[in-house]
């Protein structure tokens, strides 16, 4: 057949650079001028007064309205990757479990150059890193030259597991990025490189050794591939032992299979009934998107199984063989732990659908799990309390409303909040030693008063506030940790409008800022 001419590439190329800048434009909306991408982590309330020093030290972000994640787990091994302290065991929910999966957070140690300040920062973009790493080795892997590539390409990069091991930063991306490349590697004719990649996976999740079907060759039974077994298998057993002799035995994680197509079967029947009883029907019909999707690409290699001679019919096959025996745990949840945990399924598939040049349905249908995928980066946390965040020569400040505000308003332009008469404005600070700082502000009010601001004891501002948005400015030394200025006016509040449940209100703080001075 005679490849696409050069010329005819362009719009293929155009849209998956679109597609590249659209992933990173919805990563881009989960970060912070001071936390970073630490929102990826989903440090939860709950277990922020378990979290490790160093969380504490450093800023981090902590959601208030949603649960927490593995994510928060293995950021906080990254800071202490040989398990040596003892801040690990209170903060991590079965540290021997999750210890197993050791690459990312010792890569993100290791790229910080064990900087504290910097580890968590790292470890959150790991994900992003290799999902970008991985279109550019998929891109190779599928040779895109039409719209059948590209649907297989955006099909692993935009599934749900894909992007849901970003969103919480998680070890399945890596892992499925370094299978990628093993097999990559193999194909090429790199044993070698291939099965240290593989041996690499390993310490990422430890599913990817089922990645050494993909590896072996006719004779398929032989003293060869023992020995690759044996390596590939190496490093995860010496570092498995290290976890036993250091924190005792290691949950084996059986409680995450179950008897063969039971957990799909009670997976398929629970999305089904949802369609009729979850109130959001768009996360219901995704649900089941994903569900469907994964059971067509098991279906796939099913079908296919004369193509047991290709090495990515034997991966999919191995991890549709996995897709079989997980349990409940792996399978509850909108959509579910299984896209991530099969995302090696839906890498081998896409790769064998299109090289195949399968039927455009198996693609389509396969593929029915993006829905899901998008669907868990459409939310993203917005902090409504806060007034203004920053970093200024070497000092983090986030400040923040506290008591006694109605909540943060905004336009275009302006971010204000108004007080019922006595406030609490909340300013976290991080920094080495003690900062000196101005805060800059525009008060008004619906009647004329006078508006105090005090630290403690001490008074810092006081002054006359009208119905005119006026600028002041206050300085003041921050130490590290939490300060709290108060904000009141002794006149009592005016209704702003004659409705009964109109807000009694003293004046609105605007456009908060808040500078560092230099010594």
């Amino acid at each position: 057949m005679t490849a696409p001419r050069p010329a005819r590439r362009w719009p293929l190329r155009c849209a998956a650079v679109a597609a590249v800048v659209l992933f990173l434009v919805l990563v881009a909306r989960f970060w912070h001028p001071v936390y970073g991408l630490t929102a990826l982590i989903q440090l939860d309330a709950p277990n922020d007064n378990l979290k490790i020093a160093a969380f504490r030290e450093h800023p981090v972000y902590v959601h208030r309205d949603t649960g927490g994640y593995d994510g928060l787990y293995y950021a906080q091994i990254a800071y202490d990757p040989l398990l040596r302290s003892v801040e690990l065991a209170p903060a991590i929910d079965n540290l021997s479990y999750r210890a197993r999966r050791i690459l990312p957070p010792a890569v993100a140690w290791l790229l910080a150059a064990g900087q504290p300040a910097a580890i968590v920062h790292i470890y959150s973009f790991l994900n992003v890193a290799a999902w970008l790493a991985l279109a550019a080795l998929l891109w190779r892997i599928l040779a895109v030259a039409d719209f059948r590539g590209g649907l297989a390409w955006a099909g692993v990069l935009f599934s749900c597991g894909a992007l849901s091991s970003v969103r919480l930063a998680l070890t399945d991306l890596p892992m499925a990025l370094l299978l990628a490349a093993a097999l990559f590697a193999a194909e090429r004719a790199r044993p070698k490189s291939a099965a240290a990649l593989l041996a690499a996976a390993a310490l990422a999740r430890e599913t990817a050794l089922l990645g050494a079907a993909g590896l072996v060759t006719r004779p398929w039974i032989s003293l060869r591939h023992v020995l690759l077994g044996i390596f590939v298998a190496a490093p995860l057993l010496a570092w498995l032992a290290y976890i036993r002799r250091h924190l005792g035995p290691a949950d084996a994680g059986w409680a995450n299979l179950s008897l063969p197509v039971s957990g799909l079967i009670e997976k398929t029947a629970t999305a089904l009934t949802d369609l009729t009883l979850l109130e959001d029907s768009l996360l219901a019909w995704t649900t089941l998107g994903a569900v469907v999707g994964i059971a067509v690409q098991a279906a796939f290699f099913a079908a296919r199984w004369r193509q047991f001679a290709e090495s990515w019919w034997r991966v999919g096959a191995a991890y549709a063989a996995l897709m079989l025996t997980l349990g409940t745990a792996v399978w509850e949840g909108y959509p579910g732990a299984f896209t991530r945990v099969l995302l090696p399924l839906i890498l081998a598939f896409n790769v064998l659908a299109h090289r195949t040049r399968a039927a455009l349905a198996w693609l389509i249908l396969g593929n029915l799990g993006i829905a899901a995928g998008f669907l868990v980066l459409r939310d993203f946390p917005v902090n409504t309390r806060e007034l203004s965040a920053g970093r200024s020569g070497g000092v983090a400040t986030v400040v923040h409303i506290g008591d006694g505000w109605f909540g943060a308003e905004r336009t275009s332009k302006h971010l204000w909040s108004w007080s019922s008469g006595r406030s609490q404005l909340v300013i976290d600070t991080w920094a080495n030693a003690p900062a000196n700082v101005r805060l800059d502000f525009a008060l008004r009010t619906l009647a004329p008063r006078t508006v105090i601001v005090r630290q403690g004891d001490r008074e810092l501002w006081r002054g006359p506030v009208g119905e005119k948005t006026a600028p002041h400015s206050i300085s003041l030394r921050l130490a590290p940790g939490r300060t709290n200025l108060e904000f009141y006016s002794e006149t009592p509040p005016t209704s702003e409008s004659p409705h009964p449940d109109a807000r009694a209100l003293a004046f609105a703080l605007y456009d908060l800022r808040l500078s560092v001075l230099t010594p």
